[in-house]
């Protein structure tokens, strides 16, 4: 059993090195897709990425209580992966950022998060989680952007001290992270 986080920014190559890693580790797959098809744009995103997907991989579209949703459908599969953490903090933004504070919406993204790496703990399964690197670049203008690069960047922490593997994705390479030659923490 490994777990890796596969993180960069859009358009690295994440989802494509995610699924080179699946096939090493093994079948069967069970890959678990957080989009939500909001517009035409990002309906044809998720269409282009379920055709380069295995067919004989199973497909699980949730949008939040990933954890304990896994934990339902996950059966034989020996690799997970979760594509992408980023939508699914965008997911737990949206259905609350209307109705409460920052510290509800925090509350919710460390519990949905909880149950997703006590899944990870429970099961024999691989898991390779994808997620974006979004504090590299500007400050976002205003403040759900900002909340979001932030409650990103926290949770890309918390998965980050679950992991065995990080790769960081710059151009379409992997660059190894974790472990690192260099230094141990």
């Amino acid at each position: 059993m490994k777990n890796i986080l596969i993180i960069g920014g859009a358009r690295s190559g994440k989802s494509h090195f995610a699924q080179e890693l699946a096939l090493k580790l093994g079948e069967p797959v069970l890959f678990v897709a957080t989009a939500v098809a909001g517009d035409e744009e990002m309906r044809q995103r998720i269409e282009k990425h379920q055709q380069a997907r295995p067919s004989a991989w199973s497909t699980l579209e949730v949008t939040t209580h990933v954890g304990s949703q896994i934990s339902q459908k996950i059966g034989e599969a020996q690799v997970v992966i979760v594509d992408c953490i980023t939508l699914l903090v965008s997911n737990i933004l949206s259905q609350y950022s209307d109705q409460t504070g920052v510290p509800l919406i925090e509350q919710k993204l460390t519990s949905e998060i909880n149950e997703l790496v006590e899944c990870i703990n429970h099961t024999d399964a691989s898991f390779i989680i994808v997620t974006n690197e979004v504090g590299l670049g500007l400050v976002p203008a205003n403040r759900v952007g900002r909340l979001y690069r932030d409650l990103l960047g926290r949770v890309n922490q918390l998965l980050a001290q679950q992991v065995d593997e990080i790769y960081l994705m710059v151009a379409g390479l992997p660059v190894p992270i974790k472990p690192s030659r260099y230094f141990s923490l």
